[in-house]
């Protein structure tokens, strides 16, 4: 709290050095020992103190500073604190920088970081003075830096033995060779030193294979991939439409939600996923359609997005969200207004988010289908149109000809069979889908291609042999089995698919 208080006013460093210290070793101390005796310990801590003793003593020239700024200073001038070891640990060792080693000779040198960028470095850019404007004010050129640490190459790479060395990646990334030892390569083997390296290229190979050795394991096994088998009695016996799909493209997912009871947790202050889009923009059609189930009011578009901005409530203060997904609701709004103005004519009633529940009976006992239908349309022939939105891409016609999207299919069957509520069975003449992006195309109809009792019979057949497939204890619940299907999964890090996926096909 006092360097929180210190932080908010202004004053010269010894005003927050004071504060920041005793917050440290609050910080750092323990029951056994106290905060002083573990922060300063150690060649980090002397470094540590040393700085700060240094921060203290020439602070003052700084003047006063605003609390603000205090933390991004320390961080800078921090930078350049280097942490060593204490000279002479080792009699026959020594780590030098290029000035240290051009004035003392040793008997074996190591030279690394032999990579562009790193030795030599890359000469500095200057902001204010070019090349030419440096020549005329006398000042030396840029790549008098490269010289001078071509200089401090060439003197350390005669000494009577070298090892020259160079990292092949950092931080993941590939690097470059040092153009010393690019020149070198181009030469060497046509020199007669080539005949005085310090190590045969049977050695070299002996030293690399014993370096690779240190991180080979004696025993190296595979990743598999994952094969739970539950009992019967544990495997869920009542699922939605849109978990018959995911059941279908990855049965790991329902064994790990379902059965493992596991829900992925969003990352803290996370902007709205995809997910939530998709949420809050079913809730706000959903409550506009309640609202207006017959004639649409007039400022219809001004009526949705009203409603459109309560459904977004409080995630209208992320800036994601404002920036991005509110000005695309608000074309949204527009396109679906549009569509209402074109269908309602010939319509005879129209339903909003109406749940439908089916039981299928099996050998392993009854199994519960359960939907909840975005939108049902009754025409004035009595046939029924179902729509499902979308803020996503739509599934393929092959996708759903194939099973792995049933949603609207099995929501056409439980139409005819009679099982969405307040509905009277009839059949369904459309299946589509209101592919609402809200980009400069803010919204488009995709009707799902195919006889609709077909598709929808199929479906439900389709539905009975996975639930016999899986009322078999022996089978088990794959992580993605068709990989052409397999999409992204929530549970992809728990069976672990990046371990077994490129190693084994079964």
């Amino acid at each position: 709290a006092p360097f929180a208080a210190a932080l908010a006013g202004d004053a010269e460093i010894g005003g927050f050095l004071g504060p920041h210290l005793a917050a440290a070793e609050a910080l750092a101390a323990t029951d056994e020992e106290t905060g002083a005796a573990r922060l300063w310990a150690g060649e980090a801590g002397a470094t540590a103190a040393e700085f700060l003793n240094d921060l203290a003593r020439e602070g003052a020239a700084l003047g006063r500073i605003a609390g603000s700024a205090y933390p991004a200073l320390v961080a800078t001038l921090m930078d350049e604190a280097v942490v060593r070891p204490p000279f002479g640990r080792h009699p026959r060792l020594f780590i030098w920088g290029t000035l240290e080693a051009r004035m003392q000779h040793a008997g074996l040198v190591i030279l690394g970081g032999l990579n562009e960028g790193t030795w030599p470095g890359q000469p500095p850019a200057d902001p204010w003075l070019n090349r030419d404007m440096r020549k005329r004010f006398g000042l030396p050129s840029p790549d008098r830096r490269v010289g001078l640490a071509a200089h401090d190459f060439a003197q350390a790479f005669s000494a009577p033995h070298v090892v020259l060395t160079r990292a092949t990646r950092i931080e993941g990334t590939p690097t470059v060779p040092a153009r010393w030892l690019r020149r070198l390569d181009v030469i060497l083997p046509s020199s007669p030193l080539e005949a005085h390296r310090a190590l045969p290229r049977r050695a070299e190979a002996r030293l690399l294979h014993w370096q690779d050795a240190l991180d080979r394991p004696a025993l190296i096994l595979p990743g598999r991939r994952p094969r739970p088998a539950p009992p019967v009695a544990a495997r869920p016996r009542r699922l939605s439409v849109t978990e018959i799909e995911t059941w279908m493209r990855d049965p790991y997912a329902i064994f790990a939600r379902r059965i493992l009871d596991l829900e992925p947790l969003d990352p803290i202050d996370a902007d709205a996923n995809a997910a939530e889009r998709g949420t809050i923009v079913h809730k706000a059609l959903e409550r506009f359609l309640a609202a207006f189930p017959d004639a649409l009011p007039d400022g219809a578009d001004d009526a949705l997005v009203a409603i459109g901005r309560t459904a977004f409530g409080e995630t209208l203060d992320r800036p994601g969200v404002w920036a991005f997904w509110w000005p695309r609701f608000v074309r949204i709004a527009g396109w679906v207004i549009a569509a209402e103005r074109a269908r309602r004519p010939g319509l005879a009633a129209l339903y909003a988010e109406r749940r439908a529940e089916h039981v299928i009976e099996t050998r392993a006992g009854a199994f519960r289908l359960i939907a909840k239908v975005d939108r049902i349309e009754r025409r004035r022939d009595g046939s029924l149109a179902i729509i499902d939105y979308k803020t996503g891409k739509p599934p393929s016609d092959k996708t759903i000809a194939l099973g792995f999207a049933p949603q609207l299919p099995l929501e056409a069957a439980l139409a005819a069979l009679g099982a969405i509520a307040g509905i009277v069975a009839a059949p369904v003449a459309t299946l589509a889908f209101w592919h609402l992006s809200g980009a400069a195309k803010p919204g488009a109809e995709v009707p799902a291609k195919g006889d609709t009792a077909a598709l929808a019979a199929a479906a439900m057949e389709g539905l009975v042999r996975l639930i016999t497939t899986f009322d078999d204890a022996a089978t088990p619940y794959l992580a993605t089995p068709d990989p052409d299907f397999a999409g992204y999964g929530t549970y992809d890090h728990l069976a672990r698919r990046l371990e077994w996926a490129s190693g084994e096909a079964s």
